[in-house]
């Protein structure tokens, strides 16, 4: 047997010593559990559908937290030049439309008696 071809074709070396034959044999069935192995995670296709779906998760988290980050930057961006022109705008309208009232104060208290009489009637009428 020894130096014999085996039926793949390669030569198979026998020791002679039994403890080296059972070193090989050892080495011949952790080789052949790692190769069951690695063909039984091929074949299980729930478990690749499930790695799929798991990068796939990742994937789209990343992009999403990206999304995010983009975006609170921009509304930052947008919020900062919105308190930039807003603030001295409302003033002005504000103090615009308070001058007015305190010079010509009737068309004010028209409008005031105008809603009143308008939420009064809305609210009867039900």
């Amino acid at each position: 047997m020894d130096g014999e071809p085996s039926p793949g074709g390669t030569e198979v070396s026998t020791p002679q010593d039994p403890e080296a034959l059972r070193e090989q044999i050892a080495s011949t069935r952790e080789e052949l559990g790692d190769t069951v192995e690695a063909l039984a995670h091929k074949a299980d296709v729930k478990a690749q559908a499930r790695e799929q779906v798991e990068q796939t998760k990742a994937q789209v988290s990343e992009k999403v937290d990206q999304t995010r980050e983009a975006v609170g930057a921009k509304a930052d961006d947008l919020l900062g030049r919105a308190r930039e022109v807003s603030p001295e705008t409302a003033r002005s309208a504000a103090s615009t439309a308070a001058q007015k009232s305190r010079e010509n104060p009737l068309p004010v208290a028209a409008l005031g008696a105008f809603a009143i009489g308008f939420i009064a009637g809305r609210i009867s009428s039900r």
